[in-house]
């Protein structure tokens, strides 16, 4: 059989597919809270355009979108993507700058359509000033808009935050006029987590990763101690409805234990 002949057979069989998953969840039952590590950009280029990394940012800008609505009719009400790591900023000059632009764009096409709540996560002052600013602007302007929050993690590194989330508190406890030793000794879980980027919000119950690797690469290091991880062989570009069914469906298969 040919690959077109397969394509098209495959084009046929994946929507009753996808209804047949359907039938199998239980919504009431699917995670308040998902994270996804958008993964494969640049090796999807390599494969379908000959190396041109831009042709697959783009692209994966362009699959969030159905990634949102997926997600809406599943009541996920908060969905945190990383599009940019920390480590990241240290690629070619001319393909971050492009890479920065494609990322702008595509926030600015999620705030346009006033359908969520976007909320940006990272080391922001690491950014150029212009994409901070144009952060800022948007999580200013869409607070508040509707019950779905989407976390765009933009110069985001799992280390880093925790690294942040400590200073913060001892910047605090500072401000409050406390000893080093009164600082150690109200150092807790609990205040930790009042300062990560997420703070106010609860955990990611799943994590999911495309293009076949199966590591977290320090993506939310603090918040994944109890989550599911679901990894997906497709490059970003190619994620489908039926992969992200599939990642719910093995979420409502496992028994959470939470270290118990």
């Amino acid at each position: 059989m040919t690959n077109p002949v397969k394509r098209a057979v495959k084009a046929m069989l994946y929507p009753i597919y996808e209804r047949r998953l359907l039938r199998q969840l239980d919504f009431t039952q699917t995670p308040h809270h998902v994270g996804v590590i958008l993964d494969g950009n640049r090796r999807w280029a390599k494969s379908n355009f000959g190396a041109n990394p831009e042709e697959g940012h783009r692209a994966g800008a362009d699959k969030i979108i159905e990634l949102l609505t997926w997600c809406e009719e599943a009541d996920v009400t908060i969905i945190t993507l990383w599009l940019l790591s920390t480590d990241n900023l240290n690629r070619d000059p001319e393909e971050l700058e492009s890479l920065l632009r494609i990322i702008a764009t595509a926030v600015d096409h999620l705030d346009e359509l006033g359908r969520w709540e976007i909320k940006p996560l990272g080391a922001l002052e690491l950014l150029p000033e212009w994409l901070h600013l144009k952060l800022k602007d948007v999580e200013a302007r869409s607070k508040g808009r509707t019950k779905t929050v989407v976390n765009v993690a933009i110069g985001y590194g799992g280390r880093h935050e925790i690294v942040d989330a400590v200073r913060e508190f001892i910047k605090d406890g500072i401000k409050e006029g406390k000893s080093a030793d009164e600082i150690s000794k109200t150092l807790s879980i609990d205040e930790v987590s009042k300062h990560l980027y997420t703070a106010g919000m609860p955990d990611p119950e799943l994590v999911i990763r495309t293009s076949g690797e199966q590591r977290l690469s320090g993506f939310l290091l603090w918040q994944s101690a109890h989550s599911e991880f679901y990894f997906c062989e497709a490059y970003w570009p190619d994620f489908r409805r039926v992969d992200f069914l599939r990642a719910l469906r093995a979420y409502a298969q496992r028994h959470r234990r939470f270290g118990r």
